[in-house]
């Protein structure tokens, strides 16, 4: 069950989905959407808004980070454009074609070669092609810590992996699904990719974020705070 609300915080009246489930601690979470705040289903609205008064900086520093993402310009998709792949420039270059994407290596700066016949949608076309080359990349960084977990908690089957585009999670584990990736994780450097995937198999181990989970992942990726605090400071080009 949901409702709208609004509250001031600081100088500002802010609107808010306030959801009620079965959960037991109060949470927040701010997307393209705006702010959603998830209650206990016995929490009172009171309550409520004291929790969300206590999360004033975050909230409003992340609604001004999504503001300007909301007022940046689409991503320049011309022949030559450059964007990042796997932390470095990487150059679109645009033919005539049915489609197909072809990596050029070898070059200053990598290239993407896209082959599209007249009023092809672009935009669809590079998404799947970066789509394809995350999973392949993503598929063999899984296969590196699953061995390492190997070390301390072998025999563990190997999960199910595939790409999302969630709005809030980078990555996700679960033991109906498998492990889901963000598939725009592509962009990012590879030491952040490689927490992304060593958190999601430390959750083979803990479905949780006990002591025990981080101490996994920390056997896994000892760098992983520093990774996280990078990944979390990290914008991605709207596609």
């Amino acid at each position: 069950m949901s409702a709208e609300k609004s509250l001031v915080l600081g100088d500002r009246a802010i609107s808010y989905s306030l959801r009620r489930s079965r959960r037991k601690t109060l949470g927040l979470r701010i997307d393209a959407r705006g702010l959603v705040v998830a209650i206990p289903e016995r929490v009172g609205l009171s309550e409520a808004e004291a929790f969300i008064r206590s999360h004033t900086g975050w909230i409003l520093d992340k609604l001004a980070l999504w503001q300007q993402r909301a007022e940046e310009p689409a991503q320049d998709l011309a022949d030559g454009a450059v964007l990042p792949v796997l932390g470095r420039p990487c150059v679109l270059r645009w033919t005539s074609g049915n489609g197909r994407a072809r990596w050029v290596e070898g070059l200053p700066a990598r290239e993407l070669h896209l082959a599209a016949r007249k009023g092809a949608d672009q935009s669809l076309i590079l998404k799947r092609a970066l789509q394809a080359y995350a999973l392949n990349y993503f598929c063999g960084r899984l296969d590196e810590y699953l061995f390492r977990l190997e070390e301390f908690a072998p025999g563990i089957a190997r999960p199910r992996l595939a790409l999302t585009s969630a709005r809030t999670r980078w990555g996700s584990c679960s033991s109906r699904t498998g492990i889901r990736l963000h598939w725009r994780l592509v962009h990012m450097a590879p030491a952040l990719v490689d927490y992304v995937v060593a958190h999601e198999v430390g959750h083979l181990v803990e479905m949780n974020h006990s002591p025990r989970f981080w101490s996994v992942v920390g056997a896994l990726c000892p760098d992983w705070r520093e990774a996280r605090a990078a990944l979390a400071r990290e914008r991605l080009p709207e596609i």
